[in-house]
């Protein structure tokens, strides 16, 4: 049985921000203080380093206004 994978640290945070710098319009504000909480995450968690999952592992999702 796959066993569930455990959520990367500060995953949601990263994400969050993210999404709020590809918001049309851009709310620099909130883009901020997303940055903020990220950065208070990090910290916390004493992470080194980000990377981005496999290509094999992921289905890329693409979102593109024509």
């Amino acid at each position: 049985m796959d066993e569930p994978q455990p959520q990367p640290v500060c995953a949601q945070e990263a994400l969050n921000l993210l999404n709020c710098v590809t918001e049309s319009p851009f709310d620099q504000e909130k883009c901020y203080r997303l940055l903020h909480s990220l950065r208070e995450c990090v910290l916390s968690k004493k992470v080194k380093k980000f990377s981005l999952a496999e290509e094999e592992q992921t289905k890329p999702i693409i979102k593109k206004n024509a």
